[in-house]
């Protein structure tokens, strides 16, 4: 049965592929054809459970009994046996990233021809168009035979370049063109003249094959997005040029409104940027760990040389070499980009509040003016206030002793008493008591009313 990897690469990648397709032994057998679908996930936690019950679904329309099927939390599998003895495998398995269905065609017969295309079981058809994005779809063929003439193999394998490679230190060759065909399936042709040692690698050569493809088209996946967010950062870098430019020549003369106008425009794209930036992280951040899980199973496979075939790695490092660095590259842009926003806000918000502390310094010296200025006419109403309250002193006793007067020179005809003007200016200062007693009394009745008031 299936043997383990010797080397201390392939013990890691085990442990990274943790679901390996062990639960299939014994099902599977040589010849076979296998149709593998993955797809991407755009809310794992959420689209997970829904891919197992899409997975039960397609076991009841298949009509997969009961006793022959086995699901668990990110995989299952169930098996149909036809009349004839050929076997039908159905396998789902869930990732962090993608989930993936691999549909196993075994014969009974083995020397029935199989050919690309379509699952020939009795009466299959697949029954249900999966959610989320494929990432990729793969046609392999396993025959237990001697290696095919390089004629047959152009005949067989869509697209210009032939890549293949016997694998694992055993004489087992895998060979593709890496073309879709066109049923937008990539064909592989897994051949050895040995069935039993082709049977004894099986499962864990079809897994290393399906994690290279599947990683290698996940690394592939957000490239176009990739391609519109170098643009639009470029653009923004451009504008932030000009921006700066423009600024350092006019901030000294600048006015509130303008630095106002600014900073609006500034926030607005470092809004945009920062969005631009959250995006791209969550697209290209499984970017580097996919591209060494690549590469880990490149290195698994142990390839050798094949006559007139070029390495399956040399097409896989061709089209991986750099996806990943350019992806980091692109992050550190943004990252770059969003600081110089951020400094450059920074410096706006510095010049504003200088100018508002200038504004306030200004504001301030012109209350102490107005404070000076009230003082004054404070004091000058108080000096006023006192003049007017000296007068009407005057005034008071003034016409007081007048009235006296008035009634001295009666008393003087009836008799009562002898001068008239001796007895007035006897009264003036009683007059002026008299008026000083009434302003002090009215001083009184006001604080009292304003205590009151208060």
């Amino acid at each position: 049965m299936k043997t383990r990897p010797t080397a201390a690469k392939s013990d890691i990648l085990q442990r990274i592929h943790h679901s390996s397709k062990r639960y299939l032994e014994g099902w599977i057998g040589v010849p076979a054809h296998v149709h593998h679908l993955a797809y991407r996930m755009a809310n794992p936690p959420l689209e997970r459970p829904q891919s197992r019950k899409e997975f039960q679904h397609l076991l009841q329309c298949l009509e997969i009994p009961e006793e022959s099927i086995r699901l668990f939390e990110k995989f299952g599998y169930g098996v149909l046996t036809d009349t004839t003895g050929d076997r039908l495998i159905v396998a789902w398995e869930a990732h962090t990233e993608y989930y993936s269905y691999q549909v196993w065609h075994v014969p009974q017969d083995t020397t029935k021809p199989l050919e690309f295309g379509p699952i020939a079981f009795p009466g299959f058809v697949f029954p249900l168009c999966p959610l989320g994005v494929r990432v990729n779809a793969l046609d392999l063929l396993i025959l237990a035979r001697p290696d095919l003439p390089y004629e047959e193999l152009r005949e067989r394998l869509p697209g210009r370049n032939v890549y293949g490679s016997r694998v694992f230190g055993e004489d087992i060759s895998v060979v593709t063109t890496f073309t879709p065909d066109k049923d937008h399936r990539e064909r592989y042709l897994i051949v050895s003249p040995a069935r039993d040692v082709l049977l004894n690698q099986l499962t864990r050569l079809v897994e290393t094959v399906v994690a290279i493809e599947n990683y290698y088209h996940l690394v592939h996946l957000p490239f176009q997005a990739f391609s519109r967010a170098v643009d639009q950062v470029h653009e923004f870098e451009q504008r932030h040029l000009y921006q700066r430019a423009v600024m350092t020549e006019q901030i000294a003369t600048s006015t509130s409104q303008t630095l106002q106008k600014w900073l609006t425009v500034l926030t607005q794209d470092f809004l945009q940027v920062s969005r631009l930036a959250e995006s791209m992280r969550y697209k290209l951040s499984g970017s580097v760990p996919y591209d060494r899980i690549v590469r880990a199973n490149l290195d698994t496979l142990q390839e050798q040389p094949v006559p007139q075939l070029r390495p399956l790695s040399d097409y896989v490092l061709w089209r991986i070499t750099g996806v990943s660095d350019g992806y980091q590259q692109l992050l550190r842009r943004i990252d770059a980009l969003e600081n110089d926003f951020s400094g450059t806000i920074t410096v706006i918000r510095t010049r504003i509040d200088l100018l508002l502390q200038e504004q306030n310094l200004a504001l301030q010296d012109q209350n102490l003016s107005l404070l000076a200025s009230v003082d004054k006419t404070t004091r000058s109403q108080a000096m006023l206030q006192q003049t007017v309250e000296a007068l009407s002193v005057i005034v008071t006793t003034y016409y007081l002793a007048g009235l006296g007067n008035y009634v001295f020179k009666a008393l003087e005809q009836a008799g009562w008493i002898a001068d008239a003007v001796y007895a007035t200016g006897l009264f003036v200062p009683i007059a002026l008591g008299v008026s000083l007693s009434l302003l002090v009394l009215g001083r009184r009745i006001i604080r009292k009313v304003s205590s009151h008031t208060k």
